[in-house]
C-alpha cells in the first residue's frame, strides 16, 4: 500500500524576500484603493463613457473567474467521477478557488461606480438579465466555497480551543459548536460539492452570453453565437493547469517534494481538454468564414494567433509528450502557458482589445492606478495563500500513520 499524505499546516517561515516583495506591492495597491474610494473612479483610471470598464474587469474579474476554475473542475473529478487519487489536490484547489472569487468580487466593487450598493444585486436584479445571472451565480458560489473549506477549519480547531482567564467558560461551547458544525456538513458536504460544480458552470457560460449583447462592438474573430460554450470549455481546460501551477509553485516556496506522480496523471486531462476547445474555436472559425481577418495584420489578428498558437496549440502538444509530463520544468512551462496566453489573454482581449466602442475619440490604456490595484490584489491574494496554508491543513505531506475520516477530499486526503 502507498505512503498515506496527510494535510497539516506548512511549517516554515513566513516572511521571505519574495514576500516583502509582495507585502510593498500589496501596500501600493491598498494607497491606490484608498484613492479610488475617496475620490472616485475619475481619479484614479482612465476610464469614461466609452470605455466604461478596463483592467479591472479585464483581468481582475473576467480571467480572475475563469482561473479560479480549478477548484470546480478538481472536485468534479473527484467527487462525481470517483478519481481517487486526486484527492491530494482538493483542498489546495478548493482554497486557491476560494481566494480567487473572493477578490474576484472584491475587483467588481472597485470598477462600480456606487459600490456601496452591490448589495441591491440579489434583491433589486433583473431577472431577465445576464449580469443578474452571473451575479446570483458568483455570490452564490462564493458562499459555497467558504462552506466547502470549513471542515478545514474545523479540522484546525477541534480539540484545540483553549482560552484561559474570563474567556476560559467558551472553551467548551465553542468546542462543541465546531463539532456540530462539522458533523453536519460530513452529512451534507456531496450537495455543495454537487451545488458547486453547477454553479461554475453556468456563470462561467453565462460571461460569454454577456459579450453577445455586444453584438458588432466585438471584432469578428472573437463574436461567436458559441461564445458561452468558448468560456466554458476554456475554463474547464484552464482548471487542471491551474492546480499543477498551484502545486508546483507551492511545493517549491516551501521546499516541499512535489507531487509529480498525481500531477502527471492529472496533466494527461489537459491535452484531450484544449484539443476539445481548440476543434470548437477552428469548426466555428470555417463555419462562419472568420479566418479572411487573419489575412490582414490588425492587433486583433495578431493576439489571437498569440493566444491559439502559444495558448492552446503548443502547450496541448506539450501535454501529450511524455517528456514534458516527466518535467517539472516543462510541466510548469506549459501550465503557465495555457493560463497566461490561452485564458487570461483571451478574456483581456474579449474585453478590452476586441471591443471598439461605438463612439470612441481614443484608445483606453489602463493607468498608473489601475495597474497597481491589480498587481497590488494579486500580490495580497498570494500572501493569504501562504498565510493559510501555515495556518490550516491544505498541503498534504506524507505520513505513515495517516488514515483518512471519509472518502471526501475535504475531509481527508488519500494517495
Amino acid at each position: 500500500m502507498s505512503e498515506m499524505l496527510k494535510p497539516e499546516p506548512i511549517k516554515r517561515p513566513f516572511f521571505t524576500t519574495g514576500v516583502i516583495i509582495l507585502m510593498i506591492l500589496a501596500a501600493n495597491g491598498i494607497v491606490w484603493s484608498i484613492l479610488r474610494f475617496v475620490f472616485g473612479l475619475g481619479a484614479v483610471t482612465n476610464l469614461d463613457n466609452q470605455h466604461p470598464w478596463g483592467l479591472w474587469i479585464g483581468i481582475d474579474v473576467a480571467a480572475g473567474v475563469a482561473l479560479a476554475a480549478g477548484g470546480f473542475t478538481t472536485s468534479a473529478l473527484v467527487h462525481i467521477f470517483h478519481k481517487e487519487d486526486f484527492h491530494v489536490l482538493v483542498r489546495p484547489a478548493i482554497m486557491t478557488a476560494m481566494l480567487g472569487y473572493t477578490f474576484v468580487a472584491i475587483g467588481v466593487m472597485f470598477d462600480l461606480g456606487r459600490y456601496y450598493n452591490i448589495w441591491h444585486v440579489p434583491i433589486m436584479g433583473n431577472s431577465n438579465s445576464v449580469l443578474f445571472e452571473v451575479g446570483i451565480c458568483v455570490m452564490t458560489y462564493l458562499g459555497t466555497l467558504y462552506v466547502e473549506f470549513f471542515p478545514v477549519v474545523t479540522e484546525r480547531f477541534i480539540g484545540r480551543v483553549h482560552f484561559k482567564g474570563f474567556w476560559k467558560f467558551l472553551n467548551r461551547p465553542i468546542d462543541a459548536t465546531l463539532r456540530w458544525i462539522d458533523g453536519a456538513l460530513d452529512k451534507t458536504m456531496f450537495f455543495f460539492i454537487i451545488l458547486g460544480v453547477v454553479l461554475s458552470c453556468l456563470h462561467q457560460s453565462s460571461l460569454g452570453t454577456l459579450m453577445l449583447i455586444a453584438r458588432n462592438k466585438i471584432h469578428p474573430l472573437y463574436q461567436t453565437p458559441i461564445r458561452p460554450l468558448l468560456f466554458l470549455l476554456s475554463a474547464i481546460a484552464v482548471g487542471y493547469p491551474m492546480v499543477i501551477m498551484e502545486s508546483l509553485t507551492a511545493s517549491k516556496s516551501f521546499g516541499l517534494k512535489p507531487e509529480m506522480d498525481v500531477l502527471r496523471r492529472l496533466a494527461r486531462f489537459v491535452g484531450p481538454l484544449l484539443g476539445v476547445y481548440l476543434a470548437f474555436v477552428l469548426g466555428d472559425m470555417v463555419i462562419r468564414g472568420t479566418y479572411v481577418y487573419l489575412e490582414k495584420i490588425t492587433k486583433e489578428s495578431v493576439l489571437w494567433t498569440i493566444e491559439i498558437l502559444f495558448g492552446v496549440i503548443i502547450p496541448m502538444r506539450m501535454f501529450f509528450w511524455d517528456k514534458v509530463l516527466q518535467s517539472r520544468t516543462l510541466l510548469y512551462a506549459a501550465s503557465l502557458m495555457v493560463i497566461i496566453f490561452g485564458i487570461a489573454l483571451n478574456r483581456f482581449d474579449m474585453f478590452i482589445t476586441a471591443y471598439t466602442p461605438p463612439y470612441s475619440f481614443r484608445t483606453y490604456w489602463p493607468s498608473i492606478g489601475e495597474i497597481s490595484i491589480t498587481v497590488g490584489l494579486i500580490s495580497l491574494e498570494i500572501l493569504l495563500y501562504r498565510a493559510l496554508v501555515m495556518i490550516f491543513p491544505v498541503i498534504a505531506q506524507p505520513n505513515k500513520n495517516y488514515r483518512p475520516k471519509t472518502k471526501y477530499a475535504i475531509r481527508g486526503v488519500i494517495r
